[in-house]
């Protein structure tokens, strides 16, 4: 099976091109921005007919697009989780390839939920930033675009690779500077959001049983299983081995970019933000997996010490 992944250096793409590297059946080329990508070409900026051409010439059966945007302003989201996904979705329409298309989707893609429930797919999306929005019209692109597509709406990545600025990255990195400087108490804002924690080698499975499956639609990719903040900080202290006092602070969580770790002085000074949570979130989101694994017999296996583990064990080496 020829498979072209697009983004295989981030953080999702890393896995996937692993797991998909372990299947002997796959023949896999990734393409990307990157020096390291067997093709270069920016989704971004680059034409369809483009795309299309290399869609002809290379002729994969499966096409896995793992890549996108998780920062920035909305005009800089737009052109990389939208403008893309039209990109990629307009050249496997004029391509004779007939490719299958498994775009990688996300839970901010429903906004906030209420406390204690499970999201399923057919729940209305409502995201609560301009990341879920722009997520949000790629998904409905690749669902409107009448291809062989499926979109996996994974919810909070974790595991080896953790980006530094994620929620779990800040964590271990303040517990890093604690370790280091010998301080004995760390304060935290932000710890009361719950999130559905799913570990990236989870993930890539997913990923590679999508693209062998022939389910088509949304499929959420999670724990189902929401998670303080709170107690994965004091999941990673025992782990890290840290023995020093875990305190929350009392003011309300403001970004958790902003909070986590790294408390303001002019807290009570800065002016509301208009998404409270990055992720548009709010303070409760879990997934419901039934669909994950009716359709594609998937279910997570890593728990999230194991990811916080790994987690820790990147961060102790900066150490």
């Amino acid at each position: 099976m020829r498979v072209l992944l697009i983004g295989a250096n981030g953080f999702i793409g890393r896995f996937v091109a692993d797991r998909l590297l372990a299947d002997p059946a796959v023949q896999l080329t990734a393409l990307g921005r990157g020096d390291d990508a067997d093709v270069r070409f920016d989704l971004a900026t680059g034409s369809p007919g483009a795309l299309t051409r290399f869609l002809d010439a290379v002729h994969p059966g499966v096409v896995i697009n793992c890549a996108g945007a998780t920062r920035g302003g909305a005009r800089e989201l737009t052109r990389h989780n939208t403008v893309a996904v039209a990109t990629v979705c307009e050249a496997l329409r004029r391509s004779g390839c007939g490719a299958r298309l498994v775009q990688i989707g996300c839970g901010s893609e429903y906004g906030p939920s209420q406390p204690g429930s499970s999201t399923p797919e057919d729940a209305v999306p409502r995201p609560g930033g301009p990341y879920g929005v722009s997520k949000l019209a790629a998904t409905e692109l690749v669902l409107g675009s009448g291809l062989d597509a499926v979109v996996l709406r994974v919810f909070s990545p974790a595991g080896p690779g953790t980006p530094a600025g994620s929620p779990l990255g800040r964590l271990a990195e303040a517990m890093r500077r604690a370790m280091q400087s010998g301080d004995g108490e760390l304060k935290l804002g932000g710890l009361g959001v719950q999130r559905d924690f799913v570990d990236v080698r989870d993930v890539a499975r997913a990923v590679h049983a999508a693209s062998l499956s022939a389910a088509q639609g949304v499929i959420n990719i999670g724990s189902g299983r929401a998670v303080r903040l709170r107690d994965a900080a004091a999941v990673l202290a025992r782990v890290a081995g840290y023995g020093g006092a875990l305190h929350e602070l009392d003011a309300p969580p403001g970004p958790l970019r902003a909070a986590l770790g790294h408390p303001r002085a002019d807290t009570d000074h800065t002016p509301p933000v208009a998404y409270p949570y990055p992720d548009g979130c709010g303070s409760w989101q879990q997934a419901d997996v039934r669909t994950a694994r009716d359709r594609l017999g998937w279910r997570p296996r890593i728990n999230l010490e194991e990811s916080l583990a790994d987690i820790w064990m990147e961060a102790a080496c900066r150490i």
